[in-house]
């Protein structure tokens, strides 16, 4: 086999290419090149394996990142790495480099581990990463709300085979039904799963119309995620197996939300505590009142205004703020003072008496 190769030249993609044009280039060149329909061309079936190694590194977030980082440091000019017990000027062989010393530059050894079938099983997935907003009521009280990610499932109508209903299932020409192949020559080899097959180690006599033989499908999840009382903006829950599905060994991975608080209209929070202003007009707050104060449970707590109250004023309702760890804390309630915007010229020549005879400068 060949030096690893420019993964984005095989699949004819930028190296800015989104996940949808690395699918749709290589289910394009899949098609056209897989063995099934070129029976006997041992070129396609070669063409066929870099097109399939290409796409498991690209459509795969983490290995593309490492592999990135490989192409960044020059892993792939001149004679590159080559899995095979051979090695021409300037090439490394596998069995001769040590994949663990690249440990230090973003685990690229487990990149090469995956690549050349070593060392490890198929790991779970990294979590997929949402955010979503909560209403302030839900944040501070709990509650469920609603989410929905897109994921990759096995295919519902072949049950993730890649074969259409009623179609003949073989063992896979390329593997001998084994499910992976060996690379390498003389004492040397490396096994990875088959590329015709996807390691099923069988090969449909028609590929499923649904997934398009591939065996899974991109479907919307709709999920009801619990958010904790006295949740935070930037607090994350993690939903275990809600998330990515292994392509390979079929384990689900991890879904990570992450809460962003919406901002309520009346109700403003600091740490356990929550803050509310109420308006009052001038007779109120020079003569004193009751006021009904809503609280974040919906209650209504009468809140006793003594006369001669300033505007800015804060009243504090003891043990209605937000509950959390089992410790609450407390509503504080500020005092805003109304002004009438127009008095008539009878109610001005009233409150000018009644500041002359209260001493108010005006």
């Amino acid at each position: 086999m060949p030096a690893v190769k420019d993964y984005y030249q095989v699949l004819g993609v930028p190296e800015k290419a989104g996940e949808p044009d690395i699918k749709k280039a290589y289910r394009r060149l899949a098609k056209q090149y897989h063995p099934d329909a070129n029976p006997g061309d041992n070129a396609a079936s070669e063409r066929f394996k870099e097109i399939s190694e290409a796409y498991s590194v690209l459509s795969d977030a983490e290995k593309r990142k490492q592999y990135d980082t490989m192409r960044r440091f020059g892993a792939f000019g001149g004679g590159g790495f080559s899995p095979r017990g051979g090695a021409g000027a300037g090439q490394v062989r596998v069995e001769d480099f040590d994949f663990g010393g690249l440990g230090g530059l973003g685990g690229l050894g487990d990149l090469f581990s995956s690549i050349f079938g070593r060392g490890r099983k198929a790991a779970a997935p990294e979590p997929i990463e949402v955010v979503v907003e909560i209403p302030f009521r839900v944040a501070a009280l709990g509650g469920k709300v609603p989410v929905t990610v897109g994921v990759t499932e096995a295919c519902p109508t072949c049950g993730g085979s890649g074969a259409a209903p009623g179609a003949k299932v073989n063992a896979c020409q390329e593997c001998k039904g084994r499910g992976t192949v060996t690379f390498g020559q003389g004492g040397f080899a490396v096994q990875r799963p088959c590329p015709a097959c996807r390691g099923r180690g069988k090969v449909a006599s028609e590929s499923c119309g649904k997934c398009a033989g591939q065996g899974e499908v991109s479907v919307d999840k709709r999920l009801m995620v619990t958010v904790p009382p006295g949740t935070d903006s930037g607090q994350k829950a993690r939903l275990k197996g809600q998330g990515q599905r292994n392509a390979d060994s079929g384990a689900p991975g991890d879904l990570l939300v992450t809460f962003q608080v919406q901002p309520d209209r009346f109700f403003r929070r600091e740490g356990l505590d929550l803050h509310c202003t109420v308006p009052v007009n001038v007779a109120q707050a020079a003569l004193g009142t009751k006021l009904k104060v809503s609280t974040i449970e919906g209650r209504k707590v009468v809140l006793k205004i003594p006369a001669g109250t300033q505007p800015g004023r804060k009243f504090r309702i003891k043990g209605q703020g937000i509950e959390k760890n089992k410790r609450r804390g407390d509503q504080f309630v500020e005092i805003a003072v109304t002004i009438p915007g127009k008095l008539s010229a009878e109610q001005e020549a009233k409150l000018k008496e009644f500041a002359d005879e209260v001493g108010l400068k005006y």
